[in-house]
């Protein structure tokens, strides 16, 4: 089944306490895109300028994703942002955005668009998401991935959104200031009592929890002794995810648990080097590989008595 991801698309200047470099692709539909293009068919919606890389638009071709929803504004600026991660590479500031085309941003699906099945909307405006919701017709499964912004903004668009959508996915802060609960595992919980069947809380360096009504998962993340640049991982966790559910054509916890590790390995690929260079060395044996050795360090045996 084919996948529609929504979401920002950008040029990146990113430092991290090792290295630095300008003019990175970026933005959360392409990091989300590249991802699930490894797993399913991916339809891209978002709005650049007329200064994006050819580069750029022939990288997504490369992977196959269909650009009939790409939007190029001429003589427009594409989106950018500026941003500098710490030492312990979990905490970043933002030095600089500059929304440009994507201030403007209303997504507008071509026609052969409204029946795709599985919809990921990536963390655009809340009233943004639901405007995307308001043109499909056919969808399956559909999930919503949001950010602080939005919280503080738009936290009642934000609640209805909930309820139209069957997955939200955020990370461990976020869930923490919406739900407004210190607990991950109440967190969850709320979350689904907003209206998703399913929650997925990210935490970074220690993996996620996945969350349904009366069930629950927990998974590590894949350790890695180097992490380069961390920027999109949450992105490509999130599209992977998805790919990987539009590649089996079936929903379910069981399903989904299988969705999460596929998300969690692309993630600890992602971070390996900057921007989307390493998907784009990445192979498909690598993924299997890696996700069996996921497989291995995170088996336990029963007790015996």
């Amino acid at each position: 089944m084919s996948l529609l991801i929504v979401g920002s698309i950008g040029i990146d200047d990113v430092k991290t306490p090792m290295e630095s470099h300008k003019n990175l692709l970026g933005g959360s539909a392409s990091y989300a895109s590249m991802a699930a293009s490894f797993f399913s068919p991916v339809r891209l919606v978002g709005v650049v300028g007329e200064d994006f890389p050819v580069k750029y638009r022939e990288l997504f071709r490369a992977r196959g994703i269909d650009l009939a929803g790409l939007k190029i504004i001429k003589k427009g600026k594409t989106f950018r942002w500026s941003g500098e991660y710490l030492w312990d590479m979990n905490q970043r500031k933002t030095l600089s955005i500059k929304l440009n085309v994507f201030e403007r941003f209303k997504p507008a699906l071509p026609r052969e668009y409204k029946a795709t099945p599985l919809v990921l909307l990536g963390n655009i405006a809340p009233a943004l998401q639901s405007h995307v919701l308001s043109q499909l017709s056919q969808t399956r499964f559909v999930m919503a991935d949001t950010m602080d912004l939005w919280i503080e903004t738009a936290r009642s668009e934000l609640l209805g959104l909930l309820r139209k959508v069957d997955a939200v996915c955020m990370n461990d802060s976020e869930a923490r200031e919406l739900t407004k609960t210190t607990s991950l595992v109440k967190a969850g919980q709320k979350l689904l009592f907003y209206g998703p069947k399913f929650a997925i809380i990210k935490k970074g360096e220690h993996g996620c929890l996945l969350f349904a009504k009366n069930r629950f998962f927990t998974a590590p993340a894949y350790p890695l002794e180097d992490i380069h640049d961390p920027t999109g991982a949450g992105d490509v966790f999130a599209g992977s995810l998805m790919g990987y559910l539009a590649s089996v054509g079936e929903i379910s916890f069981e399903v989904l648990r299988k969705a999460v590790i596929y998300g969690s390995v692309m993630a600890s690929f992602n971070v390996e080097a900057f921007s989307l260079n390493r998907l784009q060395t990445l192979r498909q044996p690598e993924i299997e590989e890696r996700y069996n050795s996921f497989k291995v360090i995170s088996h336990f045996d029963d007790i015996d008595f």
